[in-house]
């Protein structure tokens, strides 16, 4: 993981599309790298990457942001062809995997199941004290009549099948019978279901008072979240075993939960997978780690590779 600055670009000059381009006043090489990256992704990959990516690599990182799903399943059905693919928890890139569209994929980072929740909810008092000694439990003010919450959608992204599972785990923690319908209604509910950048945007402007999230999103635009016990949100590995007690049948397939962590593959038709392997290795060095700590993103956890 060591590579330097100048093998990074001696690599993408292999590349194609590779380009001459002058930068600090010298000649530079220049590559893109198409990235199709979990939704979830974008503040980090915009903001956090892709710049330092230009800077001190002179690599234009070209991104598709999308429900990790979805994008595994184009990627296997040859619908689109990225660079690297960087997926949320196992399974989407499990497909692209098994596809044969990738060979193995490396954990580069991990995080956890939150509720978010608007500050300018009615709600905002009660959701910020729920828990603590005296309090109401979130998962009852959560099933209050006329809460509006949101997620994703479970056929096509991750965090809608993890919040499925979070809440049938919060059933077995708390002794809660039909929380889960309570709160969820369907498992397809129309009315709760909106594409993920959009859940957040409706969190800021008060359309929802609360909804999923990954740590990493309302900590990265300053919206007040709740933790949730580790016991319940699919973010520590120790829990595992704990967290395949439940499952999710969805059009004849039967899903079941794992912890949340970022995997990152380079894709076999890559046109420039030198550079893309250096990409997903810089994610793991210690300058990589720390831009992900600061979008709030946390460590691996020792994840083992995954492989073809």
């Amino acid at each position: 993981m060591g590579f330097t600055r100048r093998a990074f670009l001696k690599s993408a000059a292999m590349g194609a599309g590779a380009l001459l381009v002058p930068m600090r006043g010298e000649a530079r090489i220049k590559t893109r790298l198409h990235v199709a990256y979990a939704g979830s992704m974008g503040a980090l990959m915009h903001n956090g990457v892709a710049p330092v990516m230009a800077r001190e690599f002179a690599t234009l990182i070209e991104g598709r942001a999308q429900g990790a799903l979805g994008l595994a399943h184009m990627i296997a059905a040859g619908v689109i062809h990225p660079d690297v693919f960087i997926s949320i928890t196992r399974g989407p890139m499990d497909i692209v995997l098994g596809a044969g569209k990738a060979r193995e994929a490396f954990a580069i980072a991990s995080t956890e199941l939150v509720i978010a929740y608007s500050p300018h909810t009615r709600y905002a008092q009660v959701l910020g004290a729920a828990d603590r000694a005296g309090h109401e439990a979130w998962w009852r003010i959560l099933e209050e009549p006329g809460v509006r919450f949101g997620r994703t959608d479970p056929l096509t992204d991750p965090q809608g099948l993890n919040v499925v599972f979070m809440m049938r785990l919060a059933e077995r923690y708390y002794r809660a019978p039909h929380l889960a319908r309570r709160i969820l209604g369907p498992v397809i509910n129309h009315r709760q279901i909106f594409p993920e950048p959009e859940v957040m945007a409706r969190l800021q402007g008060g359309q929802l008072d609360a909804s999923s999230a990954y740590k990493t999103q309302p900590a990265a635009l300053g919206l007040p979240y709740l933790s949730l016990p580790p016991q319940i949100n699919l973010g520590d590995a120790a829990y595992e075993k704990a967290y395949d007690a439940v499952s999710l049948r969805l059009h004849g397939t039967i899903h079941r939960p794992s912890p949340l962590v970022f995997y990152a593959a380079v894709l076999t038709a890559s046109q420039n997978r030198t550079a893309a392997s250096h990409f997903i290795e810089w994610l793991r060095t210690p300058m990589g780690q720390a831009i992900l700590h600061r979008y709030h993103y946390d460590g691996p956890t020792g994840a083992a590779p995954l492989h073809a």
